[in-house]
């Protein structure tokens, strides 16, 4: 079985519910610097805060861009993606256009998450897209994956956690089936305990996206203590 850090390394625990307060942000911060997650995720205007507070801890923070539709301009993302990195942010959470993909216009997709990709590499930083699986035919995913890994992209991530639909094992074995292997999975929506985590690390998920960090690591916790009694 993982252990704590090993899959604490995984996680990226998030802040951005639109009504997050200053207090929500530094609670967050507690979380993520107690548990030593891999990165901590905040609104964009409160980047600048959140780096302040995680000075001397290893956790990276990390910034959505344009949130959480993806509809805005490729050069809105890239402006968005280039002051986030000013700010501190080491990884980029982009959400493609999903409009765009469905009406099959592909390379504007592809010119979207280069452009972000293009920004991120000169601070060298990595992108995350966010395909939003909920929203789109299996067909649709297997292309949004592929375009992605051919702007650039390190990471598929499968939801916003702002739809309806949150990640599924089914789709994280299509999105690992459908990029090479040194592209990344992340699992985020509506990942809130341990067996749920587990059940997408064991379909291919390697990252996490969750506001219930806590959760899912205590109950790992409680896991390899039955495990280690026997």
């Amino acid at each position: 079985m993982l252990t704590l850090d090993e899959f604490a390394q995984m996680i990226d625990h998030a802040v951005l519910g639109p009504s997050q307060t200053d207090t929500d942000l530094e609670e967050g911060v507690r979380v993520a610097r107690k548990y030593r997650v891999k990165c901590f995720c905040p609104n964009p205007y409160q980047l600048a805060r959140a780096r302040e507070l995680l000075q001397g801890s290893d956790v990276q923070l990390c910034c959505p861009i344009g949130f959480p539709q993806g509809v805005t301009l490729p050069e809105v993302k890239q402006f968005e993606a280039e002051t986030a990195l000013k700010l501190g942010a080491r990884e980029l959470d982009m959400t493609i256009n999903v409009g765009a993909l469905k009406a099959r216009r592909y390379d504007l997709v592809e010119q979207d998450i280069a452009g972000v990709v293009e920004v991120a590499r000169r601070f060298g930083a990595s992108v995350k897209t966010i395909i939003e699986t909920c929203l789109l035919t299996d067909d649709e995913k297997v292309a949004a994956c592929q375009i992605a890994e051919r702007a650039g992209a390190l990471f598929i991530k499968t939801s916003t956690g702002c739809q309806a639909g949150g990640a599924t094992v089914e789709d994280v074995r299509l999105l690992r089936a459908a990029v090479g292997p040194n592209v990344v999975i992340k699992a985020s929506g509506q990942v809130s305990d341990i067996e749920k985590a587990l059940a997408l690390y064991e379909a291919g998920a390697r990252r996490f996206g969750t506001s219930s960090t806590v959760s899912i690591l205590e109950g790992l916790r409680r896991k390899i203590e039955e495990q280690s009694r026997g």
